[in-house]
């Protein structure tokens, strides 16, 4: 499948050194980068199509976590910001349910897309992961399911947005939240945020539009959806690493099996 009828190649020059550098920079200073209809509308109905059709085989799942997405900790009282639990409810087929004919396949793969993603988010090179569960994942939120507020372990996060909910489930996000390479991780900050007593900041993006965003220290959570269309959104993830896996216990939280 050839990346022009993925990517709206006119609209996104994705081989630019100008266009690369103000996608660098946009994405350095404001820690997201948003590309509405980054996707051809065809290729959106398509991978619309196979979330419809592979829905009866996505795990389904709520969990109440941390913030910080570790077990809470005896040193806080239970609710201190360290340990105040939160919830995420959502649905997702997993890499090995992705079609082998999928234009998000043939997207994943693609190595003009690598080294785009490479040079705006400072990578060397990406990896699929090793696992077979954990590359390419759609997530499904229905109407009432939400992710509740957290940091993101890895540094990047690669989004598409599918089908967009009919009101709810949006992304918020309030930049520059904590330091973790420090250790800082800025128990009063969060707390006000979890109280609802600071502004933040929406990513708006409709189908179709590729989202970049640094996660590690900016907190964010897709805010429950509203209305009868579930929110389909992809997730394409790399490692900076080769022949890494997703941890046994991650799979089993996120994908309710190992393989």
């Amino acid at each position: 499948m050839e990346l022009s009828s993925i990517i709206d190649l006119d609209l996104y020059p994705i081989t630019d050194s100008g266009f690369l550098r103000s996608c660098h920079d946009t994405l350095t200073r404001d820690g997201a980068l948003v590309m509405q209809n980054f996707l051809h509308s065809g290729a959106v109905d398509a991978i619309r199509r196979e979330g419809e059709d592979f829905r009866d085989q996505a795990y389904f799942c709520r969990q109440e976590h941390t913030v910080y997405l570790s077990p809470p900790s005896d040193e806080f009282p239970t609710d201190h910001p360290r340990n105040r639990l939160v919830v995420s409810s959502k649905g997702c087929i997993t890499d090995d349910v992705v079609p082998a004919d999928s234009p998000l396949r043939a997207l994943y793969n693609n190595d003009v897309f690598q080294n785009f993603l490479c040079t705006v988010l400072d990578e060397q090179a990406l990896y699929p992961y090793a696992d077979p569960l954990s590359s390419i994942n759609l997530h499904y939120a229905d109407p009432g399911q939400e992710l509740g507020w957290h940091f993101d372990n890895s540094s990047f996060a690669i989004t598409l947005m599918i089908q967009e909910p009919a009101q709810g489930g949006g992304f918020e996000y309030v930049n520059a939240m904590r330091d973790a390479d420090k250790g800082e991780m800025n128990f009063d900050g969060v707390e006000q945020v979890l109280d609802g007593e600071v502004p933040v900041k929406k990513l708006n993006m409709n189908a179709g539009a590729l989202v970049l965003f640094r996660g590690r220290n900016a907190i964010h959570r897709v805010a429950p959806v509203e209305g009868e269309r579930t929110r389909m959104l992809v997730v394409l993830a790399y490692n900076s690493q080769p022949a890494i896996s997703l941890d046994e216990t991650a799979r089993m939280t996120f994908y309710g099996r190992l393989n």
